[in-house]
């Protein structure tokens, strides 16, 4: 009998903000301790609390557990500052404002510490891509890649996409990361975001995937990727 074939959906961007925010604060305390701690406290601060809050308890409700709650009071007074935004710019705006306290403070090795952080977190996004694939008994090759991906994609990304043997060539014009980085002139702290990220979900996704990111929407002005399958 044929296996019945799964609908994966796409994991909410509440979830997958909640993720990155766990691996920010594991990899700035492994690294610096309770000072670290105290710099994550600042950057969530500087975002906002309450909008945290929000975005916590979405993904609570979705099943998904993180560490934004050992940074939060009981009662998180005021309101949203960012209700308005789409989810795409609270992530962004979360990432920049921790990012520039450890960067600001330690320099090139804050740095490295925030892309330890990312690397973490896509490595794992990159595991999971790999359980839908297989869910569906289907192999983590190029061609199942994208689409068993994990996080939806709107409108507000522009993204031309061309298979070829082995490879996925993937060029981005709109990018809503790149793009809130830029208005907020946070490009120097979302860069390490995007220096890491596909890279890392690659590898998680398959040691042999490999991705070439030779153009930045936040330094050329658009993104250029070749996701290659070596053998």
């Amino acid at each position: 009998m044929a296996q019945e074939k799964l609908m994966m959906k796409a994991l909410s961007m509440d979830v997958i903000t909640a993720k990155m925010f766990t691996e920010l604060h594991l990899s700035i305390k492994e690294q610096y301790g309770e000072h670290g701690r105290e710099l994550v406290q600042k950057g969530l601060e500087a975002f906002g609390l309450k909008d945290a809050e929000a975005m916590a308890k979405k993904a609570t409700a979705e099943g998904e557990n993180h560490t934004f709650f050992e940074y939060l009071p009981q009662v998180v007074e005021g309101e949203e500052k960012f209700a308005d935004l789409t989810t795409y710019a609270r992530f962004s705006k979360m990432f920049a404002q921790i990012a520039k306290q450890v960067v600001d403070e330690y320099g090139e090795e804050g740095e490295q510490v925030i892309m330890r952080a990312v690397e973490r977190y896509g490595k794992k996004r990159g595991e999971g891509i790999a359980q839908r694939a297989r869910t569906n008994g289907l192999e983590n090759s190029v061609e199942n890649y994208l689409t068993n991906y994990d996080m939806g994609r709107s409108d507000l990304f522009e993204i031309d996409t061309v298979y070829k043997k082995n490879e996925i060539e993937q060029t981005f014009t709109r990018c809503p990361f790149g793009q809130q980085w830029a208005d907020d002139d946070m490009g120097k702290y979302g860069i390490l975001y995007c220096k890491v990220i596909d890279p890392s979900i690659a590898q998680g996704y398959n040691e042999n995937f490999e991705v070439m990111h030779d153009q930045f929407v936040l330094r050329e002005g658009q993104c250029h990727f070749q996701f290659q399958m070596k053998e």
